[in-house]
Order: structure tokens, then sequence, then C-alpha cells
């Protein structure tokens, strides 16, 4: 079936990082939207040299019991149309997308425990999934591994404590590949912390979300630990090209 249309209002832009950015998009036709946790709206952000019109996906980063209002994260590309419309945009702006799709969204099996790993913006369909399940009050544990360069590029870090203090069953671990001098947190790519900390995958349910050697370094750790659901999401960047 073909994707709808929807028409919406830029109604709140917030700079989260040096190039990472937050977009609230208030829906006007049709006034609300039906999705799953994971899923991604599509938009037309121009023509290439040969006339065809370029579309780039991006992840809800909001939870779909918020369907009026929905939360976008990107980050900025030199050059990449994607970027480079959304970045435009600005509060009280038109703009329209089609949606939602995706097969990578949060499944209904909340007695088991999850495991969320992502990095960079791949945290965008992750966090509309943590949101669900604390929402329907998941049974099993919910643990987030999420990498990142540097400092710099650090975001959502007093959301996850809050988070953490309000969720027993709830804990993250932000780890910074290239981190500068005075990082007193985990260093190292965010596979290290797959291999040394599950212990075991009875009773586990896996997401990841990013760059396509964490997602395939991270299903071979986990497939030699034993036999578990792995939903996965490639993240590309602005250039069409795997990040």
């Amino acid at each position: 079936m073909p994707l709808q249309l929807f028409r919406a209002t830029v109604c709140r832009v917030r700079d989260l990082t040096h190039d990472v950015r937050e977009l609230d998009l208030c829906l006007v036709e049709p006034a609300k939207i039906t999705f799953k946790p994971g899923q991604f709206l599509s938009f037309e952000v121009g023509q290439d040299e040969k006339q065809r019109t370029i579309i780039r996906p991006y992840s809800i980063v909001s939870p779909p019991s918020r369907p009026d209002v929905l939360t976008l994260l990107f980050n900025l590309v030199p050059g990449g149309p994607g970027s480079t419309y959304l970045f435009s945009l600005k509060e009280g702006d038109a703009t329209q997308f089609k949606g939602p799709t995706g097969a990578f969204y949060l499944r209904d099996d909340l007695v088991r425990d999850h495991l969320l790993v992502a990095t960079g913006t791949g945290i965008a369909p992750i966090r509309s999934m943590l949101l669900a399940l604390f929402e329907r009050e998941a049974a099993g544990s919910v643990t987030l591994y999420w990498g990142l360069r540097s400092r710099r590029d650090l975001y959502y870090q007093d959301e996850l404590e809050a988070w953490a203090r309000a969720y027993p069953k709830f804990s993250f671990i932000t780890t910074l590949s290239r981190p500068e001098n005075g990082w007193t947190g985990e260093r190292g790519r965010v596979t290290r912390l797959v291999e040394e900390r599950v212990a075991s995958v009875n009773n586990l349910a896996v997401y990841l979300c990013g760059n396509s050697g964490m997602i395939t370094d991270v299903t071979q750790i986990i497939q030699k630990k034993g036999l578990c659901p792995i939903y996965r999401e490639k993240y590309y960047d602005d250039t069409g090209e795997p990040e």
C-alpha cells in the first residue's frame, strides 16, 4: 500500500550538540499518526543531477503515545541534502512527509529482557522503543549500550540518568571511542560492552541500530553466546552511504 502523506508545522527546534538537532513536528493533516516504536518517516529533499527525487528517511524519536507531535533526531552532514533541508527548517515552517514505515520496530514481547545497542544518531529509534517499554511496564530488564565519539558528542545523558532512577529495571552505559583527557566514563567501542557484560542470551531480545560495522560485530558476538532474536537497522549518512 502507498504510504500516507502527512503535513505538519515545525513547533520546536532544539540543538543537542554542535551537529545534532531535534525537531518537533506538530501534525496538521491528518492530525494524528499511528506507528510502531522504531519506525521512520520519509522526506523528499530535492533532486539529484539526473532530476530524480531524493528521499531521506528519519526515525521517529518520540513514542506512539504522542500521536499528534513527532520528534525527529538528525545530525548535520555537510552537503547532505536531507540534513541541509531539515536544518533549514525553523519554528512555524510547514513541511510534509510520508510514512510511517520500517521493519525495525519494537516487538510485543514484554516478558523478555531487552538489550538495545546504538551508535551515534542510531539512538533515535531506540529512544522511541525505550519510552514504549517504560510505558508498557516491560517485565524484564532493559539495558542500553550507546557508543559516541567524544564528550562534545554527548546528549540525552540527563534524560537517561533520570530514567535509570525512575525505572529500576533500566540501566545504560555510554562509551566514548575517542575520549578527551578527564573523561571518567567507559572508553572504547560499544561492542566491547556487549562482549564483556552480556553473560547470557536466555530470554533476551536484542535491538541494534547504527553503523554497519557495529551491527555485524555485535550480531556475531551475540550469536556466539547463544540463540535469541536480533533486530537490526543499519544507519546511512546523508550521502546514502553506511555510517
